[in-house]
């Protein structure tokens, strides 16, 4: 049959412009034919699933021949237009148009004859598990839907189908990578309700098939390539690593770097492929294991996988690199904070060897670049490594602090004896060189400037008194830190120095809160807590000016110092104690205030409770005694003990005073019980724990108990005569004139004697 574009060019001359036309109707009706047969074609086949390859096949050549047409009457038709394009412009221009639909038809005929060979493409590929040529004809299919999709005019009903067709064979492309995944990568973990720890990671294995592998090199097989590649084509390579790197992180690496006793262990087997298990060789006695063990370990994994698995190009990368940089962060951080940590040295000597740390930290990250885990020159691994020094430090005040904490939260009456002559045990430090040149100028000159008035030798030395245990540790720890300081960089040392004055200050905050209760119940406490404020401002006051010298600058230049950190630990031991002796006067005079107040002592009732409460002060007072012996300092005990004697004759006197009748039995009962203050008092005195040392304090009441002498002359009132009275006071120049003023011993006269004459012309003289 002739064709129809050999009809219309079978003339020699120009066309007819009717003949054209009609020869144009005849093409649209052609096309308009094959698009029929084509859609009802590729509907049988992809919506109603009916066989018609012969059929199928026929109408493919016959649109590839109506396309060949096509273009030849397109060309003659343009070359006719641009010949006649001032005579029939706007006939040609609808002929042109007619001729681009039917065009449009033809491109879309064309999209789908491309998408019908590739799914057929698709399917020889796969039964031949050649992945990687299925996977790019899918491609190719839905390159083909795509462009139908982009057509604005196309309305096809088959459009549907088509895409359905597409996702249909991607999931069963995809299904059938994972299950090649699945027999050539065996993971065999654990239980989930399991609960988490050695024994279940023993269960952990890795099983990489070699299957079609026969090569003795290790490499991935050429099957797992190939559905590396197609995952990567179909893009769910990532979603299939990602989910690998999880499992990978949790069940094997993560463990490996966690216990140390945890090792891993490769195994070959010939026709099986290579096995990867966890077992647990022997308990290892350290809590942590070395950078150099968990660097082995983890590279033994690493190395495993990349011969047998990862060393595969996706594009322009390899298989490894993907799979790095999902686990490298979660890695590196687990091995800083379970392994790196750990191996900070604790003490400035131990700087040195820690480089080997760091070559080891260096070699793994370079290993890892090799087989292309890595991307990149410094990783955070290796910067924490390197960082030695800053880290060093930190660990170093954290140690430091806790272990302070923990002292001031130990108990407080694990006491220890300062004597007189203690010294602080300060280490010897290596003269800086500015001394030395001091040393040697001072050496050449011969006059001696030297003063001939000397302090004594106890000047500036801290009382005899008893401190804290855990206070003289917490002074130890300072000085250590003090010298690790010495010789470390200027960071360092500026660490190092301020968290010693966080020591102190954390002491100022923490003990008073911590003990607060046991400080107001216990004197015994009270009484420690105050030597121990004392003792550290004792030292404060020097400590920074024995270092000063031998550390970095700014340190050296006179920043270090705790002598501002000095008044506030004397306020705090001083309101400890205060707060202490303020509870005791209180109970004095609560113990006081059963005596009624001292009058009508001649009812026996009334007696027998100023006796009782006179008994009860001097055995509290006794009580402290013994309490506070032997641990505060001699002059602040006699201080504290007069104090609260004091506190106890004034109330007396007081409430003698306040007496308006006195009978000569009251006066008696008054007398006896007021003698017996005077016996019993100077006994509370006795801060030594040799009696025979204390005899010298318990003479010595009235200088520390400033109402002692108008006491023992009140006593000798309550028993004396109006001339003894009038004598004692002799014209406001004898000792009760010293003591009382003159209203107050008219009262008292007042209250002892009846009124009589001769009482009157005592009071006469009572001027």
């Amino acid at each position: 049959m002739a064709s129809f574009v050999t009809e219309v060019l079978a003339s020699s001359g120009k066309l007819e412009k009717e003949d054209l036309s009609g020869k144009i109707s005849k093409m649209s009706r052609k096309v308009e034919d094959t698009k029929e047969e084509v859609c009802d074609m590729m509907n049988k086949r992809y919506s109603d699933f009916l066989p018609s390859l012969q059929a199928s096949e026929e109408l493919m050549v016959q649109v590839d021949e109506v396309s060949k047409e096509m273009d030849v009457l397109k060309n003659c038709i343009e070359s006719e237009v641009q010949q006649n394009i001032h005579v029939a412009v706007a006939e040609n221009a609808k002929l042109k148009q007619q001729l681009e639909k039917n065009t449009v038809i033809i491109t879309m005929l064309g999209h789908l004859k491309e998408f019908h060979s590739a799914m057929e493409d698709f399917s020889k590929y796969l039964l031949e598990k050649k992945y990687v040529d299925a996977a790019n004809q899918l491609e190719r299919a839905r390159a083909g839907v795509d462009s139908l999709k982009s057509w604005k005019s196309s309305q096809l009903p088959l459009l549907s189908a088509l895409s359905s067709e597409l996702t249909v064979q991607r999931e069963n492309l995809i299904y059938h990578l994972g299950d090649e995944w699945k027999r050539l990568v065996i993971w065999k973990i654990p239980s989930s309700k399991e609960p988490a720890g050695l024994k279940s990671f023993l269960k952990v294995e890795l099983r990489l098939s070699h299957v079609c592998s026969k090569d003795s090199e290790a490499k991935p097989p050429a099957l797992l390539c190939c559905v590396l590649q197609a995952l990567a084509i179909q893009g769910d390579l990532q979603h299939k690593i990602k989910l690998f790197s999880q499992v990978l992180l949790k069940t094997m690496l993560k463990p490996l770097v966690m216990y140390p006793s945890l090792s891993v262990r490769v195994a070959e087997q010939p026709g099986e492929g290579t096995i990867m298990a966890l077992q647990c060789l022997e308990e290892s006695h350290n809590e942590k294991s070395t950078p150099l063990q968990v660097y082995s370990k983890v590279l033994l994994v690493l190395r495993t996988l990349h011969s047998h698995l990862l060393d595969v190009s996706i594009g322009d990368r390899k298989l490894s690199a993907i799979l790095g940089e999902l686990i490298w962060e979660e890695i590196s951080q687990c091995i800083i904070h379970e392994c790196l940590i750990y191996s900070i040295p604790t003490n400035s000597s131990q700087l040195e060897k820690y480089n080997t740390v760091i070559r080891e930290t260096e070699e793994f990250e370079k290993s890892l670049k090799e087989m292309e885990y890595l991307q990149g020159d410094s990783t955070e691994l290796l910067k924490y490594a390197r960082d030695v020094n800053c880290h060093f430090a930190t660990k170093k005040c954290k140690d430091v602090i806790v272990a302070a904490r923990k002292l001031m939260t130990s108990k407080m009456h694990n006491t220890i004896k300062i004597t007189s002559d203690y010294k602080l045990r300060l280490p010897k430090l290596p003269a800086p060189a500015s001394e030395l040149k001091v040393k040697q100028e001072s050496a050449k000159d011969d006059i001696t400037m030297e003063n001939t008035k000397q302090l004594s030798a106890w000047s500036l030395r801290l009382p005899a008194c008893r401190i804290s245990e855990s206070v003289q540790q917490l002074m130890e720890l300072a000085l250590g830190t003090l010298c690790e300081a010495v010789g470390s960089s200027t960071q360092c040392a500026l660490q190092l120095f301020f968290t010693v004055r966080n020591i102190f200050q954390l002491f100022y905050d923490v003990v008073p809160t911590y003990h607060k209760e046991n400080l107001l119940k216990f004197p015994h406490l009270a009484a420690i807590q105050h030597n121990n404020c004392m003792y550290l401002a004792h030292h404060l006051l020097t400590l920074g000016h024995h270092f000063r010298a031998h550390l970095p600058q700014p340190l050296s230049e006179g920043v270090t110092t705790f002598v501002d950190m000095v008044p506030g630990f004397r306020k705090l031991g001083a309101q400890c104690f205060l707060a202490q002796m303020n509870v005791q006067r209180a109970e004095l005079l609560e113990r006081l205030s059963t005596a009624h107040n001292f009058c009508n002592l001649d009812d026996e009732d009334n007696y027998i409770a100023a006796s009782k409460a006179v008994r009860q002060v001097i055995h509290q007072l006794k009580q402290l005694g013994t309490v506070w012996q032997d641990v505060l300092p001699v002059s602040i005990y006699c201080k504290a003990m007069g104090n609260l004697l004091n506190t106890a004759i004034t109330e007396v006197i007081a409430k003698i005073m306040m007496l308006e009748d006195i009978s000569s039995e009251d006066g008696e009962h008054l007398h006896t019980l007021c003698q017996t203050i005077i016996e019993e008092g100077p006994l509370v005195f006795i801060p030594l724990a040799e009696e025979n040392k204390n005899k010298k304090y318990q003479e010595e009441v009235p200088l520390h108990v400033r109402k002692w002498t108008t006491f023992k002359e009140l006593v000798i009132v309550l028993r004396a005569n109006l001339q003894e009275i009038v004598d004692r006071w002799a014209d406001g120049k004898g000792p009760l004139a010293s003591e009382f003023s003159s209203s107050e011993l008219k009262n008292l006269i007042r209250a002892l004697f009846q009124n009589t004459e001769r009482r009157a012309v005592a009071l006469t003289k009572i001027k």
